[in-house]
């Protein structure tokens, strides 16, 4: 298979550093895919064959490619504190149904420096009593930080889970000045 696809979809990938450690990127001619965590040599391998077999291409490392050096540049104004949301094209293909709709009420409901219980965002898709469906849907999440899954906590005041672990769940958080930076 080559970077084409069999629909003539390219996927390209990059890694960039970040505060939370490097962030794998991926983006087809729709836009930015997929964001992974920890992005170490073993995960970038396992995600580009993921990503080869869900989306029918063979992913090509291309930082300078237009949607992934500006999604790159937008990471980086949001770890600086510069920037509060991201103006990027989204391909949502990765995801679908309930948790495609969850997701984007997410990403355009939930402004930097706030959050949302797991249930009141529920309600807000029209499923009350849905909260355990809405985790399910935040640890789909194929582009945590650009749609922010961080911004979801429990009702009682917890934190909640979080893909890319509680210590960066955390960092996310105090970065939008919902939580205190930890002492240590």
């Amino acid at each position: 298979m080559d970077s084409e696809g069999q629909y003539g979809q390219r996927v390209m990938w990059a890694v960039v550093g970040t505060d939370i450690g490097p962030l794998l990127l991926a983006a087809t001619g729709s836009g930015l895919v997929n964001v992974v965590f920890h992005a170490t040599e073993a995960v970038r391998e396992r995600t580009v064959e993921r990503l080869a077999s869900r989306l029918g291409a063979e992913p090509v490392e291309a930082p300078t490619e237009p949607v992934l050096a500006e999604a790159i540049s937008q990471l980086r104004a949001y770890f600086a504190g510069r920037r509060r949301d991201f103006d990027l094209p989204l391909d949502w293909s990765l995801i679908s149904g309930f948790n495609r709709q969850v997701l984007r009420e997410l990403a355009a409901g939930v402004p930097y420096g706030t959050v949302v219980g797991y249930g009141d965002l529920a309600g807000r898709v029209g499923q009350p009593g849905g909260a355990q469906a809405v985790g399910a849907a935040m640890g789909a999440n194929p582009l945590p930080v650009v749609v922010p899954c961080h911004r979801v906590v429990e009702s009682d005041g917890g934190i909640g889970g979080f893909g890319g672990g509680l210590e960066t769940k955390r960092k996310l958080l105090a970065l939008e000045g919902v939580l205190p930076e930890p002492l240590f």
